[in-house]
């Protein structure tokens, strides 16, 4: 069917110029910013609202990603919805939004609802329920969180707290402490103020008193429902609705007048009227319309498109209008996503359920189409005109025969929908047309069935791989009169599956044989070739033939005749009930103290709920300061034959060019540790994309960015090794070589019944900090002085490398840190290398000299978790009891050494998990390859050491034919036993921990449910697992474990530490504030830390190993028994009551010092590796580590093993973290890493896209850290209690506990290894599965053995290459 002529219109004949036509539009933005009215007569085009606020100051708005994937940036919108008539508050991503897109409306962001002092409820809720850590994401969820307090009234139900933050991303909480806080404001809880009630147990100090699911009728608990939120936090702020920011009065009187703004380089027009729209469109068909900015903006930002004539059509009620007809719904182009639900809910109500199911396919659609904040701006017309093959909506116009309208000055055409769509992003659309509306057909009473369907790696606010809608309309004969089977991800346009549309018509649906041949014409269909753009044939094949099985049989229940064949079971989709979890509060009860053992919130918590916590690029901006744009390599290995930055130069406001000639010395170029093997500018070769050769510097991001593209690089490429497979056949690997040898293996294998070999191979992972890295440089101007703030775990290795390239001696620079946004390991060594390019700038300029990574660039330059391949051999006897390990370990460091020598060296001393092995010989290599260089992240080899061993465990087990369960016990260390490298496990707790993990989750009963689930369940399988770990506590490099620190007493009895630490969201500011405040025996409020400086605390290590607290902990505590001692008799004058204020007044008047410089170093460690060329016989001898922190974790999964989708139903962990400083932070730092496990060990995939070498999951977009909906559908997280801590002599004898959490992630991915074992055992395939790690949608998928796959599994021809490559 051809577009339809509707109606035309005269027209002048006379063309009219933009400008002539725009001319009498208004040029002032007018708008609210936090009650504050503000007119705008010049702006910057190019800006977007992020950009306007954090130039006004108001840095609580933060940039995470630049691509709406994140919400670090959300604020709200309020204004008056042109599709309701009523006041909506939108969160919106302010990286997206155009300033333009605020005129007539009231922008509101963090610092506008509440400060530290007087904080809004939802700020100060999430800061008491431990919601915030790094804080940088924090400010983002506070706003979403406002949105749904301001549209859903003050108590919004559970579902509707579940889901608001869809759109909001967070890597360090683990996400629970955030909905707690959030469910707080749950109406189901009878006794709530907002209720009318006396107060919720969590508004009056306490915890939920009611029961799990159930309202309890009698006594105090009436009305009261239980969500398992048991943390106790001081009384909760009330929420009172009527105190919020009013909606402006002079904003219901706005009168929107068309707006023309901008300057030469680029013009925004908003027009208020459709009329207006299209004389635009008239003058200037070329023109690109913006309604959500949701695809603009990422084009403009990281793919250099430039639109000089930009629409803002947002404002135009008359697309925003939507009607009933009496065959189809009519939906303006514009009407916002959002909007969009809440009409098909009331369409369903108005043609009732049958005829309404293509209006309830586009709600099931849009409920996972991106995140709410992406729903509130973008708009059906914007979905549509973008055209892009994935998009979750147009499927469902396409098969549901929907109709656009267009409309142009001169006419009106209706366009079916399934002709709209011509080639990849090329539309049926006019050039001067505008979609005006779209109208959905309604469907039949009877017999007509649409269904929509979509996968994707991770449930919410994440692209589809394969989406589809199917419909069929058939007779009363169950013959089928028509068929449209649409899919998108199976080609560069949505597409009709033609031959399999066609053979249903004319077929009898309740007939097998009409599955059978539909889904033959759909592999005619989708005949992927194995290296298809995008990859995952197979699995995209799969989920085409898939999505179909499950359409067929959910239309065959609604058919009589259908009864015998349908198959029940493969209809159902994966669902999320309500999350919850449970805390042991009362775990630190035994030994708590005036400070120690409480559960104090983080200290700045309130500071980042409020947006008044400072980053570093929140730093106000230096009197002349340029900013820096780095030039990065575009190939993977390459000669860099010239570099031509003299077209940048040209270009208006760019300074200045810095390369490797600015750089004091050619020898200062070079750094890297501990060896010095990478160069910070390219100099003669690139060894992988995203290296840096330069960097631009001019007066504003834009145009540095600008220049930065302008720079001409040319290069002749190189042979380029990606893989740890590739780097072992050509043998690319780096010096270091290192072994653990213990017992006589081969005479082991030689006397064991049994011997097995296998592989063990997982990915990397990408840290995904929410503030990218980030420095500012100040030189200074006497004696070479500089000035370095840097977004780093690692100040004083910062120090030494900018005083090399700035050529002084490190006395005359100071390396400062406020706090991180997140590290993780990402920034202990790759920080640096930012951090001297800024510098080697600013001195070249003698200006200060600032640079913030977008999310592209911090991915390609700061590396990842190394991938990890061991090839590995088992010696075990028939009772279970293994006898000898033999191991090659190999990871991939990337293109320079790094830290990837202590990474290989620790997954060496993990390997043994937690299981006695009397014969070990484990070898560790690092491949040499071109990808980024792979770097520290939290774990640093352990968790990949870890997963070896419980690889090696599974899959011997399932040789052996016993449950893995049980081999594991019949493996596990015992207390006193020595590990493969000779260290005695002290306060050994992994036995005690699994039994009671065991008995509370109730394993074995869930064991019996699970096998009887499987046994009736074709198509959903469970699976589950239980995992001990343990994780040695110190730096392997002896010399990193030693920390100083700096107490003043200030002698109004105020106190400042110093410390070597740097705060990045963990708590350890908070924890050495607790010890000192214990030490001094002073109320907490008195202690504060500033900052992180090399001049107060020099020589300082990196923050991290898990070791910090203990180290800075320790070095504090000693300063305080220094000032202690000093204070000794001003104690005994005054008595035991005396304050601190006493105390230092009198000794400062005494003339006794009331500062000290406390230091503490590790002792007892010190081990010897193999080969050790000096001295042979020390091998293997010396203490490794200081203790283990240890932890058992279980886990129960469900997976949809016809799309590979998958849950966690409920995991529960039990840590040993001795006696806990500060439990909050604790329960923190586990749930969080638990959560980044879970991620690097299911949908966390890095791709190196295969053509140009160059990394592809580089933002949220493609990178899938786990969201909101994500963790485990009940979470519970206890600490040991009750047990003696005999031999640990640590600050407080608490264990570290950043990392050691984190390998409990892997829970779920042998859960899900578990329950993939039932599903191949019903199509009878019982060979061993070898899972790879990460464990995808896809892998689960491909991994089921069943009819569907087995006829879709894609083989490559001879030569043919996948399209990604996984490293």
């Amino acid at each position: 069917m051809a577009p339809g002529l509707v109606e035309t219109a005269a027209v002048s004949e006379k063309p009219v110029s933009l400008a002539a036509l725009t001319e009498s539009y208004d040029d002032t933005l007018r708008f609210y910013l936090n009650g504050t009215k503000i007119e705008l007569d010049s702006i910057d085009p190019e800006i977007t609202l992020l950009e306007y606020l954090r130039g006004v100051g108001l840095t609580g708005t933060k940039l995470g990603c630049a691509e709406g994937g994140c919400g670090a940036c959300t604020v709200v919108i309020s204004q008056l919805n042109p599709t309701t008539g009523k006041i909506y508050h939108a969160s919106v991503n302010a990286c997206l939004a155009p300033l333009v897109s605020v005129d007539g409306k009231h922008v509101i962001t963090v610092e506008g609802i509440g400060n530290s002092s007087r904080p809004h409820p939802t700020q100060q809720r999430i800061a008491m329920a431990s919601g915030s850590q790094c804080g940088f994401c924090t400010p983002g969820i506070v706003m979403s969180l406002y949105a749904l307090l301001r549209n859903n009234g003050p108590e919004p139900d559970e579902h509707e707290v579940e889901e608001a933050f869809d759109g909001n991303l967070c890597r360090c909480t683990g996400y629970r402490p955030i909905l707690d806080a959030a469910q707080s404001f749950n109406k189901k809880c009878g006794k709530s103020i907002t209720n009318g009630g006396s107060g919720c147990c969590m508004e009056n100090g306490g915890s939920c008193a009611g029961s799990t699911g159930a309202v309890q009728l009698n006594g105090e608990n009436n009305g009261a429902v239980d969500r398992d939120l048991k943390f106790t936090p001081p009384s909760f702020v009330h929420y009172d609705k009527d105190t919020e920011l009013i909606f402006p009065p002079a904003l219901h009187k706005h009168n929107f007048q068309p707006l023309a703004l901008g300057n030469k380089r680029k013009k925004w027009y908003r027009p208020v009227t459709l009329q207006q729209l299209l004389e635009i469109k008239h003058a200037f068909p070329k023109a690109k319309l913006i309604g959500g900015s949701t695809e603009t903006q990422i084009e403009i930002r990281f793919k250099a498109m430039q639109y000089n004539a930009s629409v803002y059509v947002g404002d135009i009620a008359e697309l925003r209008q939507y009607k009933f007809e009496d065959d189809y719904l009519e939906v303006g182009g514009n009407v916002a996503l959002t909007d969009l639900e809440n009409i098909c809910d009331q369409a369903v109500k108005h043609y009732g359920d049958a005829k309404a199911q293509p209006i309830k396919s586009v709600k099931k659609a849009i409920r996972y189409f991106a995140g709410r904040q992406i729903r509130n701006v973008g708009t059906p017309a914007g979905n549509l005109a973008t055209a892009s093959p994935i998009s979750d909506l147009n499927p469902v116009f396409v098969s549901t025969n929907s109709v656009l309208i267009a409309k142009s000055l001169d006419k009106t055409i209706e366009i079916p929908m399934n002709t709209f769509f011509k080639s990849y992003r090329v539309t049926a659309l006019p050039e001067d047309a505008v979609i005006a509306a779209i109208r959905v057909p309604v469907a039949a009473e009877k017999g007509h069935y649409v269904r929509t369907y979509k996968q994707s790696k991770r449930k919410d606010d994440d692209i589809a791989i394969v989406n589809a809608c199917l419909s069929v309309a058939m007779d009363d004969s169950n013959f089928v009169k028509s068929a449209s089977l649409v899919y998108g991800g199976m080609a560069p346009i949505t597409v009709l599956a033609k031959n399999a549309s066609d053979y249903l018509v004319g077929k009898n649906f309740a007939d097998q044989d009409t599955l059978e041949g539909t889904m033959n014409a759909l592999e005619k269909d989708f005949n992927l070739p194995f290296g298809v753009p995008g990859g995952m044939a197979t699995y995209r094949k799969t989920l085409a033939l898939g999505f179909f099985y499950k359409f067929f049989h959910d239309v065959l229940v609604n058919i009589a005749a259908g009864e015998k064949l349908v198959d029940k079971e493969a209809i159902p989709e994966i669902e999320r009930e309500i999350s919850r979890g449970q805390k042991d509060h009362d775990a630190t009860a035994a030994y708590t103290q005036k400070v120690l053992g409480k559960a104090n919130p983080h200290l700045a918590a309130l500071k980042q709920c409020t947006g008044e916590a400072q980053y570093t690029d929140d730093i106000p901006l230096q009197k002349n300061e340029l900013i820096g744009a780095l030039v990065l390599s575009t190939k993977a290995h390459a000669k860099l034959l010239s570099v031509d930055a003299s077209p940048a130069l040209d270009m208006p406001g760019v300074v200045a060019w810095v390369d490797r000639h600015d750089v004091v010395t050619p020898k200062a170029n070079w750094w890297g540790a501990p060896v010095c093997d990478e160069v910070f500018f390219a100099e003669d070769e690139v060894f992988t994309a995203g290296q840096p050769i330069g960097m631009i510097l001019a007066d504003t991001a834009q145009r540095a960015l600008a220049g930065a593209r302008a720079v001409l690089v040319k290069y002749e490429e190189l042979p380029a090794i990606f893989t740890i497979e590739e780097a072992v056949e050509k043998q690319s690997f780096f010096e270091h070589y290192r072994y653990i040898k213990t017992g006589d293996v081969e005479k082991a294998f030689a006397e064991c019944d049994h011997v097995f070999e296998g592989t063990a191979r997982m990915g990397g992972q990408e840290h995904f900090y929410l503030e990218t890295n980030a420095a500012l440089a100040i030189p200074k101007p006497e004696d070479g002085e500089l000035e370095i703030w840097s977004s780093t775990q690692n100040p004083t290795e910062t120090q030494a490398y900018v005083a090399q390239v700035t050529g002084v001696q490190n006395n005359k620079i100071v390396s400062k840190v406020k706090r991180l946004g997140g590290g993780f390991g990402g920034k202990e060594t790759r920080s640096i290398q930012l951090a001297c390019i800024v510098a080697t700038a600013a001195k070249k300029v003698k200006r200060p000299v600032r640079c913030m990574l977008n999310r592209d660039e911090d991915i390609m330059t700061s590396g990842q978790r190394h991938p990890f391949l061991g090839i590995w051999k088992v010696g075990v006897n028939k009772d279970g009891k293994i006898q000898a390990l033999q191991a090659s370990v190999f990871n991939n460091g990337g293109w320079s050494q790094d830290l990837s020598a202590a990474v290989v060296d620790r997954g060496l001393s993990h390997i043994d998990g937690c299981y006695n092995i009397p014969n070990v010989n484990v070898e560790g290599r690092i491949c040499k390859t071109n990808t980024v260089s792979n770097s520290a992240f939290r774990g640093f080899g352990g968790p990949q050491g870890m997963f070896i061993a419980e690889t090696y465990m599974s899959e011997v087990a399932d040789r052996l034919g016993m449950p893995v369960e049980k081999f594991r016990e019949v493996n596990m260390y015992e207390p006193e036993e020595p590990t493969h490298f000779h260290q005695k496990l002290e306060d050994w707790h992994v036995p005690l921990m699994w039994k009671q993990v065991w008995n509370d989750f109730g394993y074995e009963q869930k064991r019996k449910e699970v096998e009887e689930f499987n046994a009736t369940h074709k198509w959903q399988k469970k699976g589950l697992a239980i995992i001990p770990t343990k994780f040695g506590i110190s730096f392997t490099a002896l010399f990193l474990n030693q920390a100083g620190a700096l107490v003043h007493i200030y002698h109004d009895g105020s106190i400042l530490i110093a410390h070597g630490g740097t705060e990045m969201g963990q708590g350890l500011h908070t924890k050495v504030c607790m010890i000192v405040a214990e030490a001094l025996q002073v109320p907490l409020e008195d202690v504060h830390i500033s900052e992180t400086a090399t001049n107060t605390v020099a020589n300082t290590s990196s923050t991290a190993a898990s070791a910090s607290s203990d180290l800075n902990g320790y070095a504090a505590y000693n300063a305080c028994m220094q000032i202690n001692e000093r204070l000794k008799p001003y104690r005994e004058k005054f008595g035991p009551n005396a304050t601190m204020k006493q105390l230092a007044h009198a000794a400062y008047f005494d003339r006794v010092n009331l500062s000290a410089n406390g230091f503490y170093k590790t002792p007892e460690i010190g081990y010897v590796w193999g080969p050790n060329p000096a001295d042979p016989s020390l091998e293997n001898s010396g203490k490794m580590f200081f203790y283990f922190t240890q932890g058992v974790a279980a886990s129960e999964v469900l997976i949809d093993t016809l799309t590979g989708d998958w849950t966690p139903l409920r995991t529960d962990i039990k840590m040993d973290v001795g006696r806990s400083i500060n439990p909050a932070i604790d329960y923190g730092q586990i749930e969080g890493a638990y959560v980044q496990g879970q991620g690097l060990f299911t949908t966390e995939e890095s791709l190196w896209h295969r053509a140009s070498g160059q990394i592809f999951t580089r933002g949220p977009g493609a990178y899938k850290i786990p969201g909101f909906r994500d963790i485990p559908q009940e979470f519970n997280v206890s600490l040991l209690k009750d047990v003696e801590w005999k031999n640990l002599r640590t600050i407080q004898r608490s264990r570290g506990v950043g990392e050691p959490p984190l390998f409990m992630g892997s829970v779920v991915f042998f859960a899900i290894r578990d329950a993939l074992k039932a599903a191949r055992k019903q199509w009878g395939m019982e060979d061993v599965l070898c899972l790879r790690s990460p464990a995808t949608p896809e892998r689960i998928r491909n991994s089921c053995a069943d009819p569907i796959l087995k006829r879709c599994e894609v083989v490559p021809r001879e030569g043919e290459m996948s399209f990604f490559v996984q490293i």
